[in-house]
């Protein structure tokens, strides 16, 4: 993503930078003349008009050249900006359903709309105060060696001193950042978490213990912004700290010299408009130094978020890549029984899952055919997990999708199986009202709606962790009808659940790569 946004970023970046380039040389330009302007109306008693007029005019063209300067990296960031965000919403779309769906959904909605504008800020805002930070300082120099070269090397000895501290500092900086960016993706998924399970987390009286979860996530969200923000303002006042330092220097030796009290060479003999403009040039020498501190920040803030959005946006793009190929592992071994309970358990990220999906047909890679191990299920297959469409209207809407014909006594033996006419967060019975899409449902209710549809039907069962979301009372619900239904035809589990994979006559452990065929007797 950093290479995409520096891409993106070199047509504005360009512009930029001779717009700050022309700011800088006005502003000399307007320092000379007022050093002029001063000195010959303090020395002579007369005012140069002239010198008057080019300074104002120097003045003016430089203000407006920074407002335009402002606008053109203000359009340059919002470019970048609106860039990742189109390309991030590219690779989304290319990238499997089940790897989108794997992602953490609140840090990444979080994160795409905060994390495109820190890399902005950094391909441009900041990458333009860097380079400006070896063009200003240089063009100072060559303008105050044309009076003085011995003024121009007193101030180059205090630059070794602010590039030490910014590097002594930056690590620091970069490290705080990266914490704070862990801390807001913790914060945004466990926001986005607490809300999609709300109803579950009502129903258990958890919001008190939750609420306090929150507060403990957003008081390390801000610790983690103060404790980066105090490193930056420290920078910030180191450089300060040595600017006016090295600037109080020259004004006193220049003073002396002008007394005639001491005979430094280059400080001494000078006319006063000379001494004038070096003073008048030496904050714009560190001008840049402190705009460089003031970004720094932003230096850190921006790599965190590129490697933030590589870690969602820049991994797998296909399915074999998202998950180890689980049929690999078992092709020539693995044959689906016709009736029966199958187990497929592993560890997360063991690629239960996908196996399950490639098995039911659910995500099916090209190129790849699965007719030796995965037998054809003509009237197709019941699939159960909290991702099912479940449509707008009243809970029997709900069960019978699908179905060929609405039987209403099926209907309600299958909800009173598994606890959906009692459920009194789903008051009304079958005529309980569900909103598009399962607004209002929690996660367990959307399993329990999948396993009464199935109860319904006479399709093989493919269910992926039936029972994660459920109280004890309901998961016994759920693993009664599963067993229940296993012995009339083929009921399939991805779980974790060890009370229900001793409910399995073929257990595929994908931790040990192995399918472990029991008798239903055992």
């Amino acid at each position: 993503m950093l290479a995409r946004a520096q891409s993106l970023a070199a047509g504005g970046l360009r512009g930029t930078l001779l717009l700050q380039i022309v700011r800088m040389a006005l502003r000399l330009v307007f320092a000379g003349a007022l050093a002029m302007f001063a000195g010959v109306m303090i020395e002579a008693g007369t005012i140069s008009i002239q010198a008057l007029v080019i300074g104002l005019a120097a003045l003016f063209l430089a203000a407006l050249i920074g407002l335009l300067a402002e606008r053109q990296q203000a359009e340059a960031e919002f470019f970048v900006a609106q860039g990742l965000r189109e390309g991030a919403r590219e690779t989304l779309a290319a990238m499997p359903a089940r790897a989108v769906q794997a992602l953490p959904a609140g840090a990444l909605i979080a994160g795409l709309q905060r994390y495109p504008e820190a890399l902005a800020a950094l391909v441009v805002g900041h990458r333009t105060a860097a380079l400006m930070l070896g063009i200003v300082p240089a063009l100072v120099v060559c303008a105050i060696v044309a009076v003085s070269w011995q003024a121009a090397l007193a101030l180059l000895f205090a630059t070794p001193i602010m590039i030490a501290f910014f590097i002594l500092l930056g690590g620091t900086i970069h490290a705080r950042a990266e914490n704070q960016e862990r801390a807001f993706g913790q914060l945004a998924t466990q926001f986005d978490d607490r809300i999609r399970t709300l109803p579950t987390i009502l129903s258990a009286h958890g919001v008190d213990h939750e609420r306090r979860k929150l507060e403990a996530r957003m008081a390390a969200y801000a610790d983690s912004t103060m404790n980066m923000l105090k490193v930056a303002f420290l920078n910030a006042g180191v450089i300060d700290f040595f600017s006016s330092l090295s600037i109080a220097i020259l004004a006193v030796f220049l003073g002396l010299g002008h007394l005639k009290l001491v005979d430094v060479p280059g400080f001494s003999g000078m006319q006063l408009w000379q001494s004038l403009f070096i003073l008048m040039l030496a904050p714009e020498f560190f001008a840049p130094f402190r705009r460089y501190a003031e970004l720094y920040h932003t230096k850190a803030e921006g790599n965190a978020a590129a490697l933030a959005m590589d870690g969602f946006l820049a991994g797998p793009t296909t399915l074999e890549q998202v998950m180890p190929l689980a049929f690999d592992r078992f092709e020539g071994d693995l044959r689906l029984p016709p009736k029966g309970m199958v187990a497929i358990v592993g560890e997360s990220g063991s690629g239960k899952s996908t196996l399950l999906r490639r098995l039911a047909s659910v995500e099916v890679p090209a190129g790849v055919e699965f007719a030796q191990l995965v037998p054809v299920f003509a009237k197709g297959v019941d699939w159960i997990s909290t991702d099912i469409p479940v449509p707008a209207g009243t809970l029997a809407d709900a069960l019978s999708l699908n179905q060929a014909e609405r039987n209403p006594t099926k209907l309600l033996s299958a909800a009173q199986r598994v606890g959906l006419l009692h459920d009194t967060l789903l008051p009304g019975g079958l005529d309980a009202r569900i909103k598009a899409g399962g607004e209002n449902l929690s996660g367990g209710q959307r399993l329990r709606i999948g396993v009464a549809r199935a109860l319904i039907s006479d399709r093989p069962i493919f269910a992926d962790e039936p029972t994660a979301k459920l109280d004890l009372a309901n998961a016994a619900r759920v693993r009664a009808v599963l067993a229940d239904c296993a012995c009339e035809r083929l009921v399939i589990v991805a779980t974790h659940d060890p009370k229900l994979k001793v409910l399995a006559t073929l257990v595929v452990d994908l931790d040990q790569r192995e399918a472990d065929q029991r008798d239903v007797a055992e």
